[in-house]
């Protein structure tokens, strides 16, 4: 980022505003300048611009020409630190949207992020213009409790700077101690009062309700005139407010105050909303115990996993959650990981295994060395990653927002014609269309349009992340139930990536003979295909001799020396451009075509045999592409396998198949595919990378790894193919939720528009067409938190539900 200076000029000769709006005007024209304020009682030009940009002295010369005396005052460099502060009383993007706006009208402020998800405030200050407490001021204006991160404890720090953001103190609070609760109590006190009061024929109607009237105007004013200061003139508080200002004018304060009632009302439903949207993640947070089990030599004791560090070993008892990301250094055990990666049956571990925090160790005990910090652990990462998916905004969002831009004030203006045009032009009642144009103020409401898209994202990331689905963000959730076809690769996605030895064929010798020398030539390589010939070896305790010279022909054969003879193991096509032996050889094709891969076995450029080994399906594949069919998605599979071997995997799960597919020519394919719709890539997220990269929407099946969870649009946590049916479905329902959102709220609108117009209904069933609206949107967008794969049975679910936080213990 080029360096930033604040350069000052002390100016001369300005006589009045204007002139220094002149001199302003002037300066803001220069490109690479910003931040223009110029201080007519001081007389100094204030501007910033980059060091290797527009020269100061060209500043100068600019105002010089306007006739104005200029001196520059020593420039400054500016010192930016990133900041982050926690908000409470966040409902709706709409309320960080006003953040975003007040915060950026402040000098000296710059990368302006607010993550409603999280209800932290992102921000680049310039500490010597802008402290941190000036933008706390700023926002607790707007009506919203703000806290520096730096002030909260350690603990909270490390989890607000790792993403995973703490509990706000409206979360922690029961609903009913909150401040709008709070509030919604004293104005149902003061309205219950009022209603005896008039019902007694103590006070008129206009003179009972009045107070409650009153105190909503008070709160929502107060905000209404802090967020027009801050840059926000159009927000949901100023039309609520002008409404229950022209009705207590009117003298219909009964229903100015029954306005007030039904807006706090949803206002406090959407925090409860939100809450419970942001807990669906946090939830993942409170598997990780709070303690663990320290062992120093041959004494235990418990201490608060934030003490760990990196290399120290912890012990994990039967029934204990494992409170680590690690390795496991003694004992053996099988570790239920269903509520973090969504792995439906415990995973057996033993020395060497990573383990992740959060799961549940269920039979011996583990001594784990710690291999990241808590707020680096894999949980915390993923809420990380999920909280900052639902920070950004899906394109459904952002065509949205730019609508409700025009919207609102293109509602204000329809309001305002609705009071005056009809008495001006017709004659008509003053009163009556000056009530109609109110109602319209209300109706003018955006929230529960504006929440119709978030509020879905965001529980559809909530509930995929708790069944192992990570989706990195609004759009790549969008696209993927937009795909038309999901391009998926062979070896290690819908096969399970570890090659066995199936068939040895020799033509001259024995089958021990033919294993020992493939073994020797491939001693040593990490090709899935090497390590199946030399386990077969080991595991039939065959002697394998040793190899010299030996060298590898990428994708086509590997050779070495052996007892003074050279062997060479081949793959077909190669060993059939050498003349050894025709791929078309009976035995070839009879191995292949039962989707087993091939390679032949020559000794001093003389075939001698063949070996076979299977890459088995993994037992959910054929099932997993089935729902993929069913859902209207075309599946596909990219292989660089022989057309035989591919091609019969691909006829058992019923799917096409490209085969002999070399890396570019997987990208080929996929720019293929995306020129008849959007593509999905499913890879293991390490060799497919280009492949993940080309498709719309890469998904990585890693099983939780770092590669999985940080290359790919989209990784799935376990290692199941049905995770893909699944994310499609999500996907697919989101999409048909968001649709739903927005016809209630349009069309709640469009309806309360013409009865309130017509003089049907009044104010406060106006202020249902946002209210109810809102309402209705929220319980719509909470249905997908509890969404769940129709692959994972019951048993699977009730063991998630029944997990619980194990604390433990010395």
């Amino acid at each position: 980022m080029p360096a930033v200076q604040e350069h000052r000029f002390q100016v001369s000769g300005m006589d009045c505003p204007s002139c220094a709006a002149k001199v302003e005007t002037a300066v803001g024209r220069f490109e690479d300048v910003s931040d223009v304020t110029v201080n007519f009682a001081t007389q100094v030009l204030t501007f910033r611009a980059s060091a290797d940009g527009t020269r100061p002295d060209a500043i100068g010369d600019a105002v010089r020409k306007l006739g104005y005396g200029v001196e520059p005052i020593a420039p400054r460099p500016i010192s930016r630190v990133d900041e982050k502060f926690r908000v409470d009383g966040m409902d709706c993007p709409s309320c960080a949207a006003k953040i975003e706006t007040a915060v950026r009208q402040l000098p000296g402020t710059s990368d302006i992020a607010v993550n409603f998800a999280t209800q932290i405030l992102s921000v680049r200050l310039d500490a010597a213009t802008t402290p941190p407490d000036t933008v706390i001021q700023a926002v607790t204006k707007l009506g919203y409790r703000t806290q520096h991160i730096e002030s909260l404890d350690g603990r909270e720090q490390a989890e607000s700077r790792a993403g995973a953001a703490p509990a706000a103190d409206e979360d922690q609070q029961t609903w009913w101690s909150t401040p709008k609760a709070r509030l919604m109590g004293l104005l149902l006190a003061s309205a219950a009062v009022g209603l005896v009061a008039w019902l007694s024929g103590v006070a008129s109607e206009q003179l009972a309700f009045l107070p409650t009237a009153l105190i909503g105007l008070a709160y929502f004013g107060r905000r209404a005139v802090a967020s027009a200061r801050a840059g926000t003139p159009f927000s949901i508080e100023m039309l609520v407010s002008l409404a229950t200002a022209g009705a207590v004018v009117m003298g219909a304060s009964s229903e100015a105050a029954l306005v007030n009632v039904l807006f706090l009302l949803g206002e406090l439903l959407e925090g409860l909303a939100a809450r419970r949207a942001r807990d669906g993640i946090r939830a993942l947070g409170k598997l990780i115990p709070r303690t663990a089990l320290l062992v120093e030599g041959d004494v235990t004791r418990a201490v608060e996993i934030d003490s760990l560090s990196i290399g120290q070993v912890v012990l994990v008892r039967p029934g204990d959650r494992v409170p680590v990301d690690g390795t496991i250094i003694d004992g053996s055990s099988d570790l239920d990981e269903a509520a973090v990666t969504g792995e439906s049956n415990p995973v057996p571990k033993t020395p060497g295994s990573s383990v992740v925090a959060g799961s549940v160790n269920t039979t011996g005990a583990l001594k784990v060395q710690v291999t990241r910090r808590v707020e680096d652990n894999t949980i915390n990462r993923i809420i990380h990653m999920v909280e900052e998916a639902q920070a950004t905004k899906a394109p459904t969002a952002r065509l949205i927002d730019r609508f409700s831009r025009y919207y609102t004030p293109i509602a204000i203006l329809i309001a305002a014609l609705t009071m005056v045009l009809p008495p001006m032009a017709f004659g008509a009642d003053w009163s009556t269309w000056f009530y109609r144009g109110l109602g319209l103020l209300l109706v003018a409401c955006p929230c529960a349009l504006v929440l119709s898209t978030p509020a879905a994202i965001a529980s559809a990331l909530a509930a995929g992340a708790r069944s192992g689905l990570l989706i990195k963000g609004g759009a790549a959730l969008e696209a993927i139930g937009s795909a038309r076809t999901v391009a998926f690769d062979k070896t290690g996605t819908l096969t399970v990536g570890k090659p066995v030895v199936t068939d040895i064929v020799p033509i001259d010798g024995t089958a021990d003979a033919l294993l020992s020398l493939a073994a020797a030539v491939e001693q040593g390589s990490s090709h899935p295909i090497a390590r199946a010939i030399t386990e077969r070896a080991t595991s039939a305790g065959i002697a394998v001799p040793t190899a010299t010279d030996q060298r590898a022909i990428a994708g086509k054969a590997v050779e070495g020396v052996v007892a003074g003879a050279r062997i060479e193991i081949l793959s077909p096509r190669h060993a059939a451009g050498l003349d050894y032996v025709p791929d078309t050889h009976p035995t070839i094709s009879a191995l292949e075509e039962s989707g087993k891969t091939v390679v032949i076995v020559a000794k001093d450029k003389a075939p001698i045999g063949f070996i076979a080994v299977r890459d088995e399906p993994r037992p959910d594949a054929a099932a997993a592409i089935t729902r993929v069919h069913q859902l209207g998605v075309t599946p596909i599979m990219l292989s660089g396998d022989n057309r035989r071997t591919a091609g019969a995997v691909g006829k058992a799960m019923g799917l096409e198949v490209r085969a002999e597919l070399l890396p570019d020519g997987k990208l080929q394919e996929i720019a293929r595919l995306k020129s008849q719709g959007t593509v999905v890539m499913v890879g293991d997220g390490i060799n497919d990378a280009p492949a993940l990269a080309a498709a719309d929407v890469g998904i990585a099946m890693g099983g939780g790894t770092d590669v999985a969870l940080e290359t790919a649009d989209a990784a799935l946590l376990h290692e199941h193919v049905g995770g893909v049916a699944d994310m499609i479905e999500l996907s697919q329902r989101t999409r048909r939720n968001i649709a739903q959102n927005v016809v209630i709220a349009l069309g709640l609108k469009a309806i309360f528009l013409v009865t309130t117009i017509t003089g049907a209904t009044g104010l406060w069933l106006a202020i249902m067409a946002d209210t109810g609206a809102t309402i209705l949107v929220t319980l719509n967008a909470l249905r997908l938190l509890r969404l769940t794969g129709r692959e994972q049975d019951r048993t699977t679910r009730d063991r998630r539900k029944n997990l619980r936080p194990v604390e433990a213990s010395a």
